[in-house]
């Protein structure tokens, strides 16, 4: 049985929903935390909605965090606790997923993900493995779990942004071309990188600039 997921938005500016952008959390984070872009990014996307859930479970030693699932060298679980984790949150992730679109009658092609760090994980993981592909994926600070499985495993292919900062000291900023490498390899055209210079393990103006342009353009604006 699937989780179900708490999420906040923010309504279209134009008062007129055409497409979704669900913001994806990292490890310790909540809804609150990529929602705050909704604003500025709503007056570019005016007709865009943006939903944020929480992550299934709560993080331990972060109050008010969530997780999607436990990492071992930060809270000590097993490799095994772990991959469950990931395999559960990636149930309760397309029950959201399909619930939005049934719920806002929307089209695959008109939702955007967008993932922080453990998010991105997420969105790495799910939107290849769903029947239909999704607008497009952002893809901050993260990496491609289970790369190996991925050209076994892909169902679609929905175009990806890289996004990484260089000077990440939580996710290995390598963690950007490997990715892209497992992607290509497994059959991507539409795989795109940029790297924020001098950025830790954060969102840079200059990185929120182009995942805005790869939003406009997947989600039909320009």
């Amino acid at each position: 049985m699937t989780r179900s997921l708490n999420a906040n938005r923010k309504e279209a500016q134009s008062g007129e929903t055409r497409s979704v952008v669900i913001f994806l959390h990292g490890y310790g984070a909540n809804s609150a935390d990529l929602l705050g872009l909704a604003d500025p990014l709503g007056e570019h996307l005016p007709d865009t909605m943006f939903i944020a859930p929480d992550a299934p479970e709560l993080c331990a030693g972060v109050p008010g965090g969530f997780q999607w699932f436990p990492i071992p060298w930060i809270d000590g679980s097993s490799e095994e606790e772990s991959r469950e984790g990931m395999f559960r949150a990636e149930a309760d992730l397309n029950a959201f997923l399909d619930g939005v679109m049934v719920d806002e009658d929307m089209l695959p092609e008109q939702v955007m993900l967008f993932g922080f760090s453990q998010g991105t994980m997420m969105a790495l993981h799910v939107a290849p493995r769903r029947e239909d592909p999704v607008a497009g994926i952002c893809a901050f600070s993260g990496r491609l779990l289970e790369p190996d499985l991925l050209e076994d495993e892909v169902v679609c292919r929905p175009p990806v942004l890289l996004i990484h900062g260089d000077q990440d000291d939580v996710v290995p900023p390598q963690s950007l071309p490997q990715a892209a490498e497992a992607l290509q390899q497994a059959g991507w055209k539409e795989v795109y990188a940029h790297v924020m210079n001098g950025t830790a393990h954060g969102i840079a103006p200059d990185g929120l600039s182009v995942a805005l342009a790869f939003m406009r353009e997947r989600l039909g604006y320009s």
